[in-house]
């Protein structure tokens, strides 16, 4: 048992913020906003930095959605970039292990595990076109320039510290399946351990440094339409894979307008679609009818968010997917806001941690496996289908005051992400609580069919949720992390403060001024 206590401040400032989940990423896109970048500069830059950093989280190996709030028109864009399945898909290739038990919370298991690892596991990833585009339409940097933080890293090396030591170890086994997932990241068939190395030990990524030059000097379009894309496929193809270089030729990221939703007065925009950005809002409807406020207890509170979430997400399972007629894993969450009071909400992925457990051999780097997301149960609304968009978890968000972004939210977390956002928003606008708070009050998960509730909440919580639902009282630690991982900026009165989640060790709000960043 965790006997002691981490605790992060909020970090407050009149310049520009970052909050992300590593703080090297956290710091090059600060550095880009005090060098004169804006907040989408500035995200793409933590983003691509990310998937070196902290490479089992996210990367261009994934997908994802962002959202972008103009400072001072207020008018907000979003993009989609997930991943999207292979067009020469057979879903008859995904049989089911044992029967559909009708329980819409516990999906049952494929056969070898073929949806959750292994080339089979693996979809068309979105990021580098969805980067690429988001720069073009709302930042000032060049495609190029955007890439050197990231080349850099990816030469330098990933940082073996303890962190990224036990989170090897812990998937270990996993990333031994893979010749190439072995050869980057273990030593013969074991991982590094934090006692071996001396204190500038890094384990470099020659293949993935090269790839993003190459990507650097011939532009995005390369990683889908040029020969970078046709050794991609030849590995895919290679390995088992469903995807070919049609694929990847066909993928575009998309436009589209916000999901617009309303909170106690406050404006939520969000991902319309097959994000968490619908069942955030439905639970935020059914928050309305309850009387939650400064006085209401803690217990009370808590019964009152899994209620709302339980129903928000049963809707979700039963009625959301891309065949739907109606609107658990490991993120990336950045949260930027730059001097002019610009917004961006970015969430990329590659689902499980180290995604697929797969390195592409021509490119060094991990690839998702987005055929986890989809309901492996035919006949259901998100059933494995090809050329189809899984159902996703991501939910950035952007709350709006008077028209002009307030708010930048979003987490990692799989199936935990709404859950948690959820419960930050109603700290701040039902139980006022500040933004620092908000973050470190004790959390519940009702997205599953056993409801978790953190152990620091105290019994009187946990009893008045067993009062209706199955209950197990947890620790949320560094690892196991029991609750998604959050990262949010606030904007009031012209100044800034931000959050990052406050039990990660590399976490971390970095300012975007002079003398800061890096």
């Amino acid at each position: 048992m965790q006997t002691f206590s981490i605790h992060k401040p909020a970090v407050h400032s009149r310049h520009g913020l970052v909050a992300a989940q590593n703080r090297h990423a956290a710091e090059a896109g600060a550095a880009v906003l005090a060098q004169g970048g804006n907040a989408m500069d500035a995200a793409i830059v933590t983003a691509l930095v990310l998937s070196v950093v902290e490479p089992w989280l996210s990367g261009i190996g994934g997908g994802g959605f962002l959202l972008h709030a103009d400072g001072k028109t207020g008018g907000v864009d979003t993009l989609d970039f997930n991943v999207r399945a292979p067009q020469g898909l057979n879903p008859a290739d995904y049989p089911l292990v044992g029967g559909n038990d009708g329980d819409w919370f516990n999906w049952p298991a494929v056969q070898g595990n073929r949806n959750v690892s292994g080339y089979s596991a693996i979809c068309v990833p979105g990021a580098i076109a969805g980067f690429a585009s988001a720069l073009q339409k709302y930042g000032t940097l060049s495609w190029a320039e955007a890439l050197q933080p990231a080349i850099h890293h990816a030469t330098q090396g990933l940082e073996l510290d303890w962190f990224t030591c036990l989170t090897l170890a812990i998937d270990a086994a996993g990333l031994a399946q893979d010749p190439a997932s072995a050869a980057l990241f273990l030593d013969a068939g074991r991982a590094p351990r934090a006692s071996d190395r001396t204190p500038v030990a890094r384990r470099p990524m020659p293949d993935k440094a090269r790839l993003l030059q190459r990507l650097a000097e011939a532009g995005p379009r390369e990683f889908y339409e040029g020969e970078t894309a046709r050794a991609l496929a030849r590995d895919l193809e290679a390995g088992g894979s469903a995807l070919r270089f049609a694929d990847f030729a066909n993928y575009q990221p998309v436009w589209q307008s916000p999901l617009v939703g309303h909170y106690r007065g406050q404006q939520i925009l969000a991902m319309a679609g097959l994000s968490g950005g619908p069942t955030l809002l439905a639970a935020c409807d059914m928050l309305t009818a309850s009387d939650l406020g400064p006085s209401s207890s803690s217990a009370e509170a808590a019964l009152i968010h899994a209620t709302a979430i339980r129903a928000a997400y049963e809707q979700r399972l039963t009625t959301m997917g891309h065949a739907a007629t109606a609107e658990a894993g490991c993120t990336s969450h950045v949260s930027v806001v730059d001097a002019s009071g610009s917004m961006v909400s970015l969430t990329n992925t590659l689902l499980s941690r180290f995604g697929a457990k797969v390195v592409m051999p021509s490119g060094g780097f991990l690839m998702n496996n987005g055929m986890m997301w989809f309901d492996p149960r035919p006949g259901q609304p998100n059933s494995i289908a090809a050329g189809a968009k899984p159902l996703a978890n991501m939910c950035p968000l952007i709350l709006q005051r008077q028209g002009r972004p307030w708010l930048v939210l979003g987490a990692a977390g799989g199936r935990t992400i709404v859950p948690t956002l959820l419960q930050i928003l109603s700290g701040l606008l039902d139980r006022g609580l500040s933004l620092e708070d908000a973050f470190t009050a004790p959390r519940l998960d009702a997205s599953t069919s056993t409801i978790k509730v953190d152990q620091r909440a105290g019994p009187e919580v946990a009893a008045a949720v067993a009062s209706r639902f199955s209950v197990e009282v947890v620790q949320d630690t560094v690892y196991p992390v029991q609750f998604a991982i959050p990262s949010a900026v606030m904007r009031e009165a012209g100044s800034n403060q931000g959050m990052a989640h406050p039990t990660s060790p590399w976490a971390a709000v970095a300012v975007g001024g002079a003398g800061h960043g890096v």
